[in-house]
């Protein structure tokens, strides 16, 4: 539903990837297809080929078919047969796995959980949120009555736009020094990227324009840190059978690391 209003909010294309286990790469990226009667190939894309696209329960796949995904999440582009096609802009991956079932299933890869920019637990409903929930599904579903209220193209504008919200030294300092922090911490096994450091980067930037503002402000880097770093980081076997998580890790972080705000001029 996130992904599906998201794209019919921005007025652009939208497709679904149902995750299995015999779920083959080229059903991703796309296939070339021998045409008898022009004696040639023809390239037939593959889901991949879009604006939003929802790989739902993406560790029920197989490493195999994960990793066609890599190379569309890092460089916005699809190799086929020796042939490299641009993805259309803007271009989103939305992926869903169950925290709950192990049995069949994949976990992915450090490589490709990086390439995320985030991850969101969505968890459960309060009561009554749920209960307002089956009044609103009574008649037709919500989705149904979604308008659009951006072009795709504006979207694209507006990234620019992000770009130039400006980032103090001391807040880009205090963003590495946060992603340091996680490589040194004992309880982790692995620590955040670069990549980590440039999507808390980023995502502050954004958080920022999103509440009316040109600059960024430390809380913002805070708000987002757990979203953003958490995915890219894993605990040490001893810490969880301690029962530390992750995100005990990324707030015990937030809290050792110092903002230090040099002498004005």
């Amino acid at each position: 539903m996130l992904a599906r209003s998201v794209a019919i909010s921005m007025d652009v294309e939208f497709k679904r990837l149902q995750c299995t286990p015999d779920l083959l790469p080229t059903d991703v990226t796309g296939v070339s297809i021998f045409d008898q009667a022009k004696r040639e190939f023809n390239f037939n894309p593959g889901p991949a080929f879009t604006n939003i696209l929802l790989a739902d329960e993406i560790n029920r796949a197989t490493p195999r078919t994960q990793s066609a995904l890599l190379e569309c999440m890092g460089e916005r582009q699809i190799t086929v047969d020796g042939v490299t096609r641009p993805l259309n802009k803007p271009f989103f991956v939305f992926a869903t796995q169950n925290p709950i079932e192990y049995e069949g299933t994949f976990p992915l890869p450090e490589a490709q959980l990086d390439r995320f920019f985030m991850k969101l637990s969505m968890g459960y409903l309060d009561q009554e949120t749920e209960g307002q929930l089956l009044v609103n599904l009574g008649r037709e579903h919500p989705i149904e009555g979604l308008g659009q209220v951006a072009k795709g193209d504006l979207l694209l504008e507006l990234t620019q736009q992000v770009w130039e919200v400006h980032v103090d030294k001391t807040v880009r300092d205090y963003i590495v020094g946060l992603v340091f922090e996680t490589r040194r911490n004992s309880d982790l096994v692995l620590g955040a990227s670069p990549r980590g450091s440039l999507a808390l980067y980023r995502g502050s930037q954004a958080y920022a324009a999103i509440n009316g503002r040109n600059y960024v402000l430390p809380d913002d880097v805070k708000y987002l840190a757990p979203y953003i770093l958490s995915h890219r980081c894993i605990i040490h076997p001893e810490s969880a059978l301690r029962g530390v998580t992750i995100k005990d890790v990324i707030y015990k972080v937030l809290q050792s690391t110092s903002l230090e705000i040099g002498e004005l001029p």
